[in-house]
């Protein structure tokens, strides 16, 4: 009788305690942190860091409920930004060098900036250059053979976009043109005029040439627009272009000629103009295989066209330009582009989001005689030492700072009109949700993801992005050289003196433009889930002094040997952020008394998540640059090799007749592509000295198959 009773009661036993565990591992997984960042239209919260929250059992009601699903996907995100006019680089080189670099860090660093991550540039001169002008003014030039892009752009332009290219080298460059040269139009005039048919060829031979001379500076296009604008005949410059005109210019002469000479990866985005207009990019991107997709700004029409367009021609499309006025309200501007252009472009599918423009002057300038003057910059440069950040620094780095270029966007929906949402995955893994309260009192809105939940109160007209989720620390098939910055500071692992010692302590120090060598860091796994960490400068390991397990003992530079004490374990906290545990002791890597100076030591302490023990790694380099000349597929009696003497890249096949070059970049982009006539025991030859110093891919094509090589031009 009593064992008949006691199997019920094991039994309830039992249930009670799985219920327990089960409760346990539920409370483990709701309890996930989430980290706010507000930007308050009464300018009291400028993108200001918020204390955490927690998610939890999803329970009750809200009328203001915000639903994420992270498994519904739509498309990826290339990057959001500023465009960056020939008059802001021409303000931003006034400047002094601290100031400048500051400046160019807040906006494009991608870990202590807002990490702008594309960059919209004028071909020729914009309304915002200092004056009008093209690269080829010789009349008749239809060869270009006076193109230079000497004049405003190489003073100006390029020696910024070079700066920014050292803080975030991999910034997208979109280029756009505000005009052709005034000779090859129909009135002869920098205002309004199209292109004559007569110069199509000429003016695909001057974007090619372009495509060239950036390169030989060592700035890379990644797309273009053909022309800025085109149904807007008033600004200065300006050019028309009707819908049949642009695709006629494309398919004749732009996507061939652009194919022909090796830069048919660069993206053609037609039309970069208004949503009151869906059939002029529905009609070229629909009869032009060259096109990518369509590009808009919002002056006039529904942000809604994007996805008109979009699901009409099943291309992409982008947000390229929209402008906040000297005369608007702060909040009335943020609201505004928050709802429309930040929120509403990219649920509907735009996959870049870039405002107008970077930065000017006080006066609004500079700007052409016919430019626009009333345009606000992202930033005011006051003088030589001072600037402002204006309204539209704060739109794209609500956005920017949290959503990388390469995320996902999810699905995401509001039971209230008046919150609005987009939510983000990174490549990380992690989440960023962006909601902008437009009503004029806070509201508390509940966030639900699965069946968890958090409460928020968003305060009136005010964005607030959310960033939650396990990221992924770097992996041994990722190489490549990082900076270690603390969340706490936003000062990065250093060398002390950049010493060479072995038992040299390492210290928190600003890094720069990727920092030196001895701020640059190595993850190198040992095969059991534990990476050594290791300082290109010296090659040594990062390592606590003495093999000590105290609290507060020092970080230092050592010499390797066979022990725990040189391994750390690398764990995603969420948001792009990791706790470092060295093995042997336990402790935490940490900033010594929470100290934001320079040279404040790194020791070990207990891990109690405070922000100096949270770490942000930002990969500035890849050891993919340090591969050395390799064959790929080759046959043994191919022979290529670079000519340093004169810049000439020599073939030498063994099977004569016509065959084709082409040239790679490491990362797959097309440089350049030739047709040649192989002679058998000949070294075909191909000048290639505008491209710059560096590692390429070379891929030969003759009668017998194709072959491929790395080689390095020193």
């Amino acid at each position: 009788m009593n064992k008949i009773t006691q199997k019920p009661q094991n039994r309830m036993n039992f249930m009670l305690m799985f219920c327990i565990i089960m409760t346990s591992l539920i409370s483990k997984t709701t309890a996930q942190t989430v980290t706010p960042w507000i930007t308050s239209g009464d300018q009291t919260k400028l993108l200001q860091q918020q204390s955490t929250v927690n998610f939890g059992t999803n329970s009750g009601s809200n009328p203001s409920t915000v639903t994420v699903n992270p498994s519904t996907t739509y498309q990826t995100m290339d990057g959001f930004g500023y465009t960056l006019t020939e008059g802001s680089c021409e303000v931003i080189s006034g400047m002094a060098v601290t100031q400048q670099n500051q400046l160019l860090n807040d906006l494009y660093n991608p870990t202590t900036g807002l990490n702008a991550s594309v960059v919209r540039i004028s071909i020729g001169a914009s309304d915002l250059s200092s004056s009008s002008y093209s690269y080829n003014e010789t009349s008749g030039d239809v060869n270009m053979n006076n193109f230079s892009l000497n004049g405003p752009d190489l003073t100006y332009l390029i020696p910024i976009i070079k700066k920014i290219k050292l803080i975030n080298p991999n910034i997208k460059i979109l280029a756009t043109p505000w005009s052709a040269p005034r000779w090859m139009k129909t009135n002869n005039s920098w205002v309004g005029g199209s292109l004559q048919t007569q110069y199509y060829a000429a003016y695909a031979r001057y974007f090619v040439k372009y495509f060239d001379e950036m390169q030989a500076q060592g700035i890379s296009i990644w797309g273009i627009t053909p022309q800025n604008e085109p149904e807007n005949p008033h600004n200065e410059p300006s050019m028309l272009m009707n819908s049949t005109e642009q695709k006629n210019f494309i398919n004749q002469q732009l996507g061939p000629q652009m194919a022909a000479a090796g830069y048919g990866n660069i993206k053609i985005i037609a039309f970069d103009h208004n949503c009151d207009n869906t059939a002029y990019p529905i009609d070229v991107l629909n009869n032009s295989g060259y096109v990518d997709g369509a590009a808009f700004h919002l002056y006039l029409g529904n942000i809604s066209a994007m996805s008109t367009v979009r699901n009409a021609t099943n291309k992409n499309v982008y947000f390229t330009e929209q402008y906040t006025g000297s005369g608007g309200s702060f909040s009335g501007d943020f609201g505004w582009h928050m709802q429309n252009v930040v929120i509403g472009s990219t649920n509907n599918w735009a996959k870049t989001v870039l405002e107008w423009n970077a930065a000017n002057n006080s006066g609004l300038g500079p700007r052409t005689p016919g430019g626009c003057n009333t345009c606000l910059g992202a930033i005011t440069v006051n003088n030589s030492t001072s600037y402002t950040k204006n309204v539209a620094y704060y739109i794209i780095g609500q956005i920017s700072k949290f959503v990388k270029p390469g995320a996902l966007r999810i699905n995401s929906s509001s039971t209230n009109g008046s919150i609005f949402s987009a939510g983000f995955k990174n490549p990380d893994g992690s989440i960023s949700l962006v909601v902008y309260n437009s009503s004029g009192s806070a509201n508390t809105i509940k966030v639900v993801s699965g069946s968890s939940a958090f409460n928020y109160s968003v305060p009136a007209t005010s964005a607030v992005t959310f960033n939650w989720g396990s990221g992924n620390p770097p992996v041994e098939s990722f190489p490549g050289y990082y900076n270690i910055i603390s969340r706490n500071s936003n000062k990065g692992l250093d060398v002390a003196d950049n010493a060479t010692t072995s038992g040299s302590r390492i210290q928190q120090y600003d890094i720069t433009n990727g920092g030196g060598n001895n701020q640059r860091w190595k993850f190198v796994s040992d095969g059991s889930g534990n990476y050594y960490i290791i300082v290109k400068s010296t090659g040594m390991y990062l390592a606590v002094e003495n093999n000590g397990t105290a609290d507060g003992l020092k970080v230092q530079q050592k010499t390797f040997s066979a022990s725990n004490e040189f391994k750390w374990t690398v764990t995603s906290l969420g948001g792009g952020y990791y706790k470092i545990i060295n093995l042997n002791s336990g402790k935490s890597l940490d900033v010594e008394n929470v100290s934001t100076a320079n040279g404040a030591n790194i020791q070990v302490w207990s891990y109690t998540g405070g922000l100096n023990q949270q770490w942000q790694l930002v990969q500035v380099e890849s050891t993919a640059k340090k591969v050395v000349a390799e064959e790929l597929n080759s046959q043994s009696d191919l022979s290529i090799y670079i000519n340093s003497t004169n810049d000439y890249l020599k073939i030498n096949t063994p099977n004569s007749g016509s065959g084709g070059v082409e040239i790679y970049s490491v990362t797959g982009q097309n440089l350049l592509k030739r047709t040649v006539d192989f002679v058998n025991g000949s070294d075909a030859e191909i000048e290639i000295s505008k491209l710059p110093k560096g590692l390429y891919i070379v891929k030969v094509t003759d009668s017998k198959g194709s072959y491929s090589k790395k080689v390095v031009k020193q």
